[in-house]
């Protein structure tokens, strides 16, 4: 998957982002668990709108992602909040030199685009290296009943004055696996044309007991799967599982 045109689009695409939900829950779990620091390492920062809400509430924050554009996005939109951020362009399975933190953050499912389940297990041991004792690390990635029951064999599609998308959605080879297949419509403002490119993305998630064992494996304690972005236990037609861990 390429992210040169997508970086474009992307914050059209999530105006309607939790982010509000992910601050939220992020400043509960910190205060029930006691982590008191102000160091926050948010991996899969896309072009930095968490990221930067972050810093206006007052952490000190670094973000990580693997695409170029998206970090150059991010960058000019810490500079026009006068906020100066670090930002570094790695794998969430190859983490490396990043400093200590209070808390990691990892939302958005991005963990779901991981195609291994190798690549999970070094990105919670790179997460594991770089909290501090007893530091969190929340997480969400979609639960197996959203693959199999909302996603698999379903288009979705937007209209809107400057992006448009069809989106269709099949499953992979791969167990709880889904394929998609984004159309996306951009209006160029000089002329008034759309202009269309392509994108394939490939999501995979496992059973909520899979993921509690490779952290386990890693050193974490599970302290909570959570239910959707609610304060509550995951149940049997769970969406997004939510994840709160904690480094012994």
């Amino acid at each position: 998957m390429s992210y040169e045109r997508f970086a474009y689009v992307y914050d059209d695409l999530m105006k309607d982002a939790p982010y509000e939900k992910w601050l939220e829950l992020l400043l509960a779990k910190m205060e029930q668990y006691n982590v008191d620091g102000k160091h926050v390492l948010d991996l899969a920062c896309g072009t930095g709108e968490f990221t930067v809400e972050l810093a206006r509430h007052g952490f000190t924050v670094a973000g990580v992602d693997l695409s170029e554009e998206m970090l150059s996005m991010a960058n000019d939109k810490a500079a026009d909040a006068g906020l100066s951020l670090s930002f570094f362009q790695q794998n969430m399975a190859e983490l490396e030199g990043l400093g200590t933190y209070d808390t990691v953050t990892l939302f958005c499912d991005s963990l779901n685009y991981l195609r291994e389940e190798e690549d999970i297990s070094k990105t919670f041991a790179g997460v594991y290296t770089h909290l501090r004792e007893d530091g969190l690390f929340l997480f969400d990635v979609h639960s197996v009943y959203k693959m199999e029951k909302v996603f698999a064999n379903q288009t979705f599609a937007l209209s809107d004055e400057d992006v448009s998308y069809i989106w269709e959605c099949f499953p992979g080879e791969a167990e709880h696996s889904v394929e998609h297949e984004l159309s996306f419509f951009v209006r160029d403002e000089e002329s008034g044309m759309y202009d269309r490119f392509d994108e394939f993305h490939y999501q995979r998630t496992y059973q909520a007991s899979h993921y509690r064992a490779l952290l386990e494996a890693a050193g974490f304690e599970v302290l909570e799967l959570l239910s959707d972005l609610e304060d509550e236990p995951m149940h049997a037609e769970t969406e997004r599982i939510l994840f709160v861990a904690r480094k012994k």
